[in-house]
């Protein structure tokens, strides 16, 4: 472990302080790190994946000897020592050939790994399209109910969403939208979509492959003021097939998964807990809808006019009838 020391220089300080826990998280830095044995395959695909990762990537040119599910003390001196938040550990043996292990820390632990084996993999420069350009944010599009209710396909959901997510942008601008990483599923077995319990033992020869596809957007005219969108294949096309992983503690999940306390200014705003009869218009405002008990407007208590009393109206119609009678007799 990194021994904790103070700092002796400005420089220093703000190096610690930058390191410190945030509101808003600065993008997750990943490490891309080779195994004693990675074949091309692997290769290719850790240097793709770096691609669509960049700049918030790092990459370890040098093998190593580490196995992720047996010591973790090398990755948990990595994380702190390159304030790095994931790793991407390529492996690949006889028993599991072409291997890749998503590794996320927490407060530089390791917090939850999944393994996967990589399948019909094709690289970007196969396709002669426009690329993507690097640093930019991708869309990402998850196409199965069971990335939803599969704690196994959840998990995997939640890593590479953290893999290739970047900033924390409050507002995007149309031409900023590049590609989009389609995450799709095989055609899954009845057992998994007409059941509400799922086995979480590690038997994973039952589970559907994960098809990752990248494409780039091509904006063309529609004749309104939205474009019509579609869809270029881009690349990397590669299939995954889950294998090992290592679930998060619950009470250490819990903690990476707390957020601070609101501000009375956001939650003016109606941002947060959904409170009962309040919304936010598309103008921003807040609006509120008060419910009041049914009232008897048969006792309201009105002013008090001369023109509006019962005598007036009477002696209104007294003179008309006298008028009327005058005009007779002429």
């Amino acid at each position: 472990m990194l021994r904790v020391v103070k700092p002796k220089n400005a420089r220093s300080k703000r190096a610690l302080e930058a390191r410190e826990p945030k509101e808003v998280e600065d993008p997750r830095t990943v490490v891309f790190v080779r195994g004693t044995h990675t074949g091309e395959v692997v290769n290719n695909v850790m240097k793709e994946l770096m691609a669509l990762k960049r700049p918030y990537a790092i990459s370890f040119s040098k093998k190593n000897a580490i196995r992720p599910f047996e010591d973790i003390s090398s990755l948990e001196f990595w994380s702190t020592k390159n304030d790095a938040g994931m790793f991407v550990v390529g492996q690949s043996t006889k028993k599991r050939p072409n291997g890749l292990t998503m590794v996320r820390m927490f407060d530089g632990k390791v917090l939850d790994m999944c393994e996967v084996g990589v399948e019909n993999f094709v690289s970007m420069t196969e396709f002669k399209t426009p690329k993507a350009t690097p640093g930019h944010k991708p869309m990402m599009h998850f196409a199965s109910e069971l990335f939803d209710t599969h704690p196994r396909f959840i998990q995997l959901k939640s890593l590479l969403m953290d893999l290739f997510n970047g900033e924390v942008i409050d507002q995007i601008h149309l031409t900023g939208l590049e590609h989009v990483i389609s995450v799709t599923l095989a055609p899954s077995p009845e057992s998994l979509t007409s059941t509400a319990t799922f086995d979480t033992s590690d038997d994973t020869k039952s589970l559907p492959k994960v098809h990752i596809r990248g494409y780039t957007l091509r904006l063309l005219a529609s004749g309104v003021r939205t474009p019509r969108v579609e869809l270029v294949p881009m690349g990397p096309s590669l299939d995954l097939a889950l294998r090992r992983h290592q679930a998060a503690d619950t009470e250490v999940w819990k903690l990476a998964m707390r957020r601070p306390k609101m501000k009375k200014t956001d939650v003016e705003k109606g941002l947060g807990k959904k409170k009962k009869n309040l919304e936010v218009d598309e103008m921003g405002d807040l609006r509120g809808r008060v419910h009041v008990a049914k009232q008897d407007l048969g006792k309201l208590q009105t002013r008090k006019m001369k023109g509006l009393k019962k005598g007036h109206e009477g002696e209104d119609e007294d003179e008309d009838m006298d008028e009327d009678v005058d005009s007779g007799d002429d």
